[in-house]
């Protein structure tokens, strides 16, 4: 396997300040674009029926009397026994989010399964998270994940009964929510993806063949373990 150089403390250090300068640029323009979301405009969305496990739910109900609500959009197989891994991966992380409660926020999951199908999923995978369905509502393709389509991610405001939409994202837009890839992004050797720019002879790997199945997070996570 290579390595990388082997250099003296003050050869590394230099190297590091030249990548710490890139580094805290692009924090700093991670400040200036969270900025330019919280200037965006946002749209009116019509009353939504959704399904939570205590039964049918309005989208306004869904924030569970906060102002502010992220939604992650599950992609959802019929009659399939393990779900997408991506979206199973990604929201398995998701343990303890009451620190939300201080920002007058909250995160849900919501699918277009059938709720009972998805509680039982959740459950099967031990995600921790709080599920809706939208089998039986229009929301899910009014935000840019339809049946048999994509996951994404959605903001929303209320305001009283009303709520409006502030923000969407999807593929690797996801990414700047998680903490799995900026944790492997500070390996030697990152994701070991085939697409990654690496120096010569690095391991790589098909995309996608590390991130772990869902039967896997099961064996972790779930109800049985």
């Amino acid at each position: 396997m290579a390595l990388p150089p082997v250099v003296d403390t003050e050869t590394w250090q230099r190297h590091l300040d030249e990548l710490r300068a890139r580094e805290k640029a692009a924090t700093r323009e991670l400040d200036a674009i969270a900025a330019q979301r919280r200037r965006l405009p946002m749209v009116r969305m019509p009353d939504y029926t959704l399904e939570g496990e205590e039964g049918p739910v309005s989208l306004a109900e869904v924030f569970d009397g906060r102002s502010q609500l992220i939604v992650y959009n599950h992609m959802w197989f019929p009659g399939e026994e393990w779900q997408c891994p991506g979206c199973t991966g990604f929201t398995s992380q998701f343990t303890r989010l009451e620190f939300l409660d201080a920002y007058d926020a909250r995160f849900v999951i919501v699918t277009q399964g059938p709720i009972d199908q998805a509680l039982a999923y959740s459950k099967r995978v031990g995600n921790k998270m709080t599920w809706y369905s939208t089998a039986d509502s229009s929301f899910g393709a009014d935000v840019d994940a339809p049946p048999g389509g994509g996951f994404a991610v959605n903001v929303f405001l209320r305001d009283g009964d009303t709520v409006y939409r502030t923000w969407h994202t999807t593929g690797r837009g996801t990414e700047q929510l998680s903490h799995t890839f900026p944790l492997i992004d500070l390996l030697p050797y990152g994701r070991q993806e085939e697409w990654q720019d690496v120096p010569e002879g690095w391991p790589q790997s098909p995309t996608y063949s590390r991130w772990p199945s869902p039967k896997d997070i099961a064996a972790h996570y779930g109800e049985d373990t």
